[in-house]
């Protein structure tokens, strides 16, 4: 009897075992297909490289929590399109994290030892002051959807998370094409106004140009937005 019992113990926890597991791919899968965007930030966990002080250490998503925050992938080091989106955003981080509040995380799936001697090697990163994520067990690519599974690489994703810890904005591309910085800079002082006013940014918004204000017009504005912005205002 006592044998009995001890089988269907072994039993139940091997499917209880195999229920988690197809639950997880199902997440996955479910992720990879869809977007992140009105969802909370993934909670994560790695080994980065601080290129500032040139020191290895630690990034959880817990740091981050309270505040406006980057997260960019790239897909590998010591490739080529790479190290010119890296370099870019470092040439703008005054303006994204002292301007606009705004941290920001690199992440590929390389290891911190990788990172460091991509970082000391490449004249186009000389300088740098960001922190680069390590994500060797591609968990971070999965969680965020990324993940091109074959190749064990990152898609170029970049998400954009509020203060409350919501994913605000989501670009993704292929990797031969690389991002614009200056257009993401335009995006985080859009949705910054947004969030802190309530009011809505048309196409293109930069600050100083016309808002929407849904929040105290609503009713007049539908069907009527021309009455209160042109098409010379929105591509001026």
């Amino acid at each position: 009897m006592a044998c009995e019992q001890s089988s269907n113990k072994a039993k139940d926890s091997e499917i209880e075992k195999i229920t988690k597991e197809q639950d997880t791919m199902e997440n996955n899968q479910q992720r990879q297909a869809g977007v992140l965007v009105l969802n909370s930030m993934p909670e994560f966990k790695a080994e980065a490289y601080d290129s500032q002080t040139g020191h290895y250490t630690e990034v959880k998503s817990e740091d981050y929590k309270g505040q406006w925050t980057v997260i960019c992938f790239y897909p590998a080091d010591f490739t080529f399109v790479c190290p010119t989106e890296i370099a870019a955003m470092n040439a703008h981080l005054d303006t994204i994290k002292d301007e606009l509040g705004c941290e920001v995380l690199a992440v590929s799936t390389d290891t911190k030892f990788s990172h460091k001697r991509f970082v000391e090697t490449e004249p186009l990163l000389k300088g740098l002051k960001m922190t680069i994520a390590a994500d060797p067990t591609h968990e971070l690519s999965r969680k965020f959807g990324v993940l091109i599974e074959d190749a064990g690489i990152a898609l170029r994703g970049r998400f954009l998370v509020n203060p409350d810890g919501v994913i605000v904005a989501q670009e993704v591309q292929a990797p031969p094409v690389g991002r614009s910085v200056k257009e993401f800079i335009r995006q985080i002082k859009a949705h910054q106004h947004a969030y802190k006013t309530g009011e809505v940014c048309p196409a293109g918004w930069e600050p100083g140009k016309k808002t929407l204000p849904v929040n105290s017009d609503v009713e007049q504005m539908t069907g009527r937005v021309g009455d209160y912005i042109t098409l010379e205002d929105i591509l001026s």
